[in-house]
């Protein structure tokens, strides 16, 4: 504890003495950088890569005294990476969230199924406490999908969040006031009564992003009929049994399961497990950097519903949100 209080306190002196000298910036965190491999287990050439994706899927960056790149953006750089290592030979692909934004989750699911393409590896979807809506469609891109005896999966559908502010505004005597170049172009504001004619339009794309959240199952989940995914997408929540009785994922077990099954996949007995990480991650097992993440409505309420009621802008979700 001494020891702790003595280093705090030569860095408030070097910053005092910055100040004093004329600096005014003192760079006492360094940045994230690049992604490092770590190995979590297992020993021989060839290469398991276990990725994280953990929290509600957005291109919003992430805050914080050493701030992070976004989940697309660091996904993206998994990938690129990983594209480069001949020896990784199979990839698990841990899911645990409960969507996001439909242009997110749409990205996620293209440069995981492009990379697929390019290196022609299996890729394994391994699900978590949470793998809805949008988690679920980030999974149509996977060989094969296992989910826990205890995921909570489906929620196949859109949703639109927004808010009527016009009640509050005129309690506290506000009037808000758009001067727009046509009638439609304030459709949507929080600060007017949505009419049912801008109610018909927001309808019209919301069931073009739901019809191609069908076609990515139908993809990705040949053994189902377009009318089998129609009845079992009207976004309803499923079990693992209930998932697997559906024909929604392929087996139930545990991530040691995903991972024996993508070492089966790619021909190989012996393997290393790998995953990627950033400077003073803390990660020694094949749980490490996943709990104590965002997920969930927590996640939701910190990220997405905030800058959405700052922004006044609906958001058009592949959202699981009860």
């Amino acid at each position: 504890m001494h020891r702790v209080y003595a280093i705090f306190g030569q860095l408030c002196l070097l910053a005092v003495i910055s100040l004093q000298s004329g600096c005014i910036t003192v760079n006492l965190i360094e940045p994230a950088g690049p992604v490092q491999e770590v190995q979590l287990s297992g020993t021989g050439d060839g290469k398991v890569l276990l990725l994280d994706l953990s929290g509600v899927i957005s291109s919003q960056d992430k805050d914080g005294l050493v701030p992070q790149p976004n989940m697309l953006a660091t996904f993206k750089e998994e990938l690129t990476r990983a594209s480069k290592d001949d020896k990784i030979k199979a990839v698990v692909v841990r899911i645990n969230s409960p969507g996001g934004t439909v242009t997110a989750s749409d990205i996620l699911y293209h440069e995981l199924r492009d990379f697929k393409t390019k290196r022609k590896v299996p890729v394994i979807a391994s699900m978590m406490d949470v793998a809805a809506s949008g988690g679920y469609y980030l999974a149509m891109a996977a060989d094969s999908i296992l989910v826990h005896p205890s995921t909570v999966t489906g929620s196949i559908g859109v949703i639109m969040l927004t808010v009527n502010a016009r009640g509050l505004l005129e309690k506290v005597g506000v009037e808000a006031t758009a001067i727009t170049s046509g009638p439609r172009k304030d459709m949507g504001s929080p600060f007017r009564v949505m009419t049912a004619e801008e109610r018909g339009i927001f309808q019209s794309v919301i069931d073009s992003f739901y019809h191609r959240f069908l076609d990515v199952v139908q993809e990705g989940r040949p053994n189902l009929s377009p009318d089998q995914i129609k009845k079992l997408a009207d976004g309803r929540i499923y079990s693992g049994d209930q998932a697997k009785a559906a024909g929604l994922i392929d087996e139930i077990g545990y991530l040691d399961d995903a991972i024996e099954m993508a070492k089966k996949k790619a021909g190989l007995t012996e393997a290393r497990v790998v995953t990627y990480g950033r400077r003073g991650a803390y990660q020694n097992n094949i749980y490490s950097r996943l709990f104590g993440t965002s997920s969930g409505i927590t996640g939701l309420v910190n990220l997405d519903l905030m800058s959405m009621v700052r922004g006044g802008t609906p958001q058009f979700m592949y959202l699981w949100m009860p």
